[in-house]
């Protein structure tokens, strides 16, 4: 898709969110990450697509969505997509999710109750303590971050999704990543997503993932510098039945260093399912 373009808008609690909708046949949706957007499945929602009836969306605060001066992180947007999944009168979906996104559709899961054909989660915030560096020092002091001269946030925010990938972006892939994140909204935008990432919205369900109720199947970049390779183990543990599959020579940000291995693994865990249909419980 040599485009990226969300030509839709749906209204969530009085803010713009910015969706597509591509391909036919059962649904599926995908769920990007933070500090990314939708545009992080641009290589991989196409062969989806050949599959699947394929809805993706800049999450409340990301992309091309409005970015209010509001909880934008975890206490937001699993009401985002329940209320997403109503909007489009679906079926339960295949729910292929990253980082936050991973949260969002864990949250929404279990707090919410909205059900799943299947959830495949990629590199997924999903157990604490979380947070590096970067991030404690901006929970810190976030009126020192979000009015820093724009080109000291440029750099820093360049260095943050460079430790994204294992292999180099290209200048055009990195200004795309950038641009929801510049200008003085933007810049305020990106640190308040920082300041509000916080362990408690982990904590609240992440004792209660043996109650999920459809095939879970994790991947994960061995070299993530994020999270740590050892809470996907962990995770895979804790979720019953659930399949764990380490991508190597991947960090993170995974749909852009190995997409051809999630599109593998996306497209062999469907097939699997429509073959040899299960339950969580088995």
């Amino acid at each position: 898709m040599a485009q990226w373009t969300l030509p839709e808008r749906f209204s969530f609690e009085g803010q713009a969110i910015a969706w597509g909708a591509i391909g036919e046949g059962p649904p599926a949706v995908v769920i990007h990450g933070s500090p990314f957007s939708s545009r992080e499945w641009r290589r991989i929602a196409p062969w989806l697509a050949r599959h699947r009836r394929v809805f993706f969306y800049d999450l409340l605060g990301y992309g091309q969505s409005a970015k209010p001066d509001a909880d934008v992180l975890h206490g937001a947007q699993n009401r985002l997509l329940a209320a997403l999944v109503e909007h489009w009168n679906v079926d339960p979906p295949d729910i292929v999710a990253h980082d936050f996104g991973g949260s969002a559709a864990l949250r929404a899961h279990i707090l919410n109750r909205l059900d799943y054909r299947s959830l495949m989660l990629i590199d997924p915030v999903a157990i604490s303590p979380q947070g590096s560096v970067l991030v404690q020092a901006a929970k810190a002091h976030p009126e020192v971050f979000s009015g820093l001269p724009a080109w000291i946030h440029e750099a820093i925010l360049r260095a943050y999704i460079r430790a994204s990938v294992k292999h180099a972006l290209r200048e055009d892939e990195m200004r795309a990543y950038l641009e929801p994140w510049r200008g003085e909204q933007g810049q305020r935008a990106f640190w308040r997503q920082i300041a509000q990432m916080d362990d408690k919205y982990s904590e609240e369900v992440e004792r209660r993932y043996g109650e999920i109720r459809c095939p879970v199947a994790i991947l994960w970049g061995t070299e993530d510098e994020f999270i740590p390779l050892n809470d996907g183990e962990e995770l895979a543990r804790r979720i019953p039945g659930a399949s764990f599959t380490a991508i190597s020579d991947a960090k993170h940000l995974v749909q852009e260093d190995a997409p051809e291995a999630i599109v593998a693994a996306v497209l062999d865990f469907w097939q699997r399912l429509e073959a040899h249909p299960i339950t969580a419980e088995q």
